[in-house]
């Protein structure tokens, strides 16, 4: 099915004093005349008829063609390219909804569905954007594709250049990354380099390289990530047979896909695939909560509805969680995240370690790995129940955004109660599981093993 709307796509200004328009093509990651975010403009508007768009990727599920298996090149029409462009694709995106009925009755809920991105390709939401960048990246004539990385970012960019035949190279801040996340990058070929300093000094240089015209930035600064990203709420709407949940509920890191979601939902609303917007909140670690603390000081929307959103975020110069995908004190994406959670009507909140490692036991209870930074939403859900912000009967989807293989030592230092939170200068903070399975020493015989099991029985 042919878009109308993708003949004349372009990047704008989401400033909206400024309102700068740049071509599709432009090498640009933040408007050169006030320095604001970009976002891609598809003009979605211009596509007239949205039953037949349904119907069309319904029917794309079950076609074996590379374009239309992967779960979001399916949704091409809202897309920035037209058929005869170049794509990569790993068949990224098609990843399941879960119910969870041990950790709905955590949060205090009649019902609970995880949305499980950690099933990607690499083990994280990070490929649904990684595929469109890439190809950008292509189209662009790059050689070589860069970005920062907490890590996941990094085995996803590796992965996808290395499809594409693109030298990926990645800056890491050195020991802050687990050692399955490294594993990856280094095993799809990409160029690590280990940066003394925290993820905000890496996305520093990131933006200084971004200058090379041989060189292409893959981090959600790119609105082409954004685009990829968007197409997870396409994909779950889907799922959900196009009924909208009244919460969506996501971790909170470089806000790339808190951002992503909310283009995704409007872009739905705009073409009347969906009645209303869920209300989108985001959910950060307590040590890393640069936004959560903006928004606590925000004046409610609802008195003030058509105030100003804030122009400057106070950063985390030394953000401390174990939660290491959203370790992150100056996130790039912030405004877009914002403005996404406020034109919902969501929350930003944030979660203590202990309130993450429990939430991340919680969902292993429902037979569903995820990595810490994943728990954060079932955290931050049980918080907003408690609150009074998420009815028990309500529906909510919480986003999972990595594999529980991500992290394993998190998981193994958590059940056997050495989990602790490092810091320098002062004694690491200990985090008392709830709900320990620590292993068991037990003697090689029939006997002693029924006896480790009776109590089970």
């Amino acid at each position: 099915m042919a878009n109308p709307a993708a003949a004349k796509p372009e990047q704008r200004c989401i400033t909206p004093v400024c309102g700068a328009v740049y071509a599709i093509h432009e090498r640009v990651y933040l408007c050169s005349k006030c320095g604001g975010p970009l976002e891609v403009d598809c003009h979605v508007s211009a596509i007239r008829d949205r039953e037949a768009l349904r119907k069309s990727w319904e029917s794309r599920a079950s076609s074996r063609a590379p374009r239309d298996i992967s779960g979001v090149w399916r949704y091409r029409e809202l897309l920035p390219f037209n058929d005869s462009a170049p794509f990569v694709t790993l068949f990224e995106g098609n990843t399941p909804i879960y119910d969870a009925p041990q950790s709905a009755k955590y949060c205090g809920l009649d019902a609970l569905r995880l949305k499980h991105q950690g099933c990607n390709p690499t083990g994280s939401f990070k490929d649904t954007g990684m595929c469109i960048a890439v190809t950008q990246a292509v189209v662009l004539g790059a050689r070589t594709v860069v970005c920062a990385s907490t890590g996941n970012t990094a085995a996803s960019l590796a992965a996808y250049a290395a499809r594409a035949g693109l030298q990926p190279a990645i800056l890491l801040p050195r020991g802050q990354i687990t050692a399955a996340k490294l594993a990856q990058s280094m095993d799809y070929g990409a160029l690590v380099c280990e940066i003394d300093g925290n993820f905000d000094d890496c996305m520093r240089l990131i933006q200084e390289l971004g200058d090379d015209p041989s060189i292409y930035v893959a981090n959600s600064i790119n609105p082409f990530r954004i685009e990829g990203q968007k197409t997870v709420a396409f994909e779950m709407m889907n799922q959900r047979n196009w009924q909208t949940p009244d919460h969506v509920v996501v971790p909170g890191g470089n806000m790339g896909n808190s951002s992503a979601l909310g283009k995704g939902f409007e872009e739905l609303l705009g073409l009347g695939l969906i009645d209303h917007l869920p209300k989108l909140s985001v959910i950060q670690a307590e040590g890393a909560s640069p936004l959560a603390r903006l928004f606590a000081k925000l004046p409610a929307r609802d008195a003030q509805p058509e105030s100003p959103l804030p122009d400057v975020l106070e950063f985390e110069d030394h953000p401390r969680t174990l939660a290491t995908a959203i370790k992150i004190g100056a996130p790039v994406s912030w405004k877009k995240a914002l403005r996404a959670v406020m034109r919902s009507g969501g929350k930003i909140l944030s979660v203590s370690e202990q309130e993450i490692a429990d939430a991340k036991a919680m969902i292993g209870r429902d037979g569903i790995g995820c990595e810490p930074a994943s728990a954060t939403t079932v955290a931050g859900i049980k918080k907003l129940v408690a609150a009074g912000h998420i009815r028990r009967a309500e529906s909510v989807v919480a986003v999972l955004t990595g594999h529980v293989l991500k992290d394993p030592d998190y998981v193994s230092a958590y059940h056997r109660g050495t989990l602790a939170l490092e810091s320098a200068g002062a004694e690491p903070l200990p985090i008392h599981g709830s709900f320990r399975n620590a292993p068991r020493r037990v003697e090689a015989s029939k006997s002693a093993i029924l006896k480790v099991l009776e109590p089970q029985r």
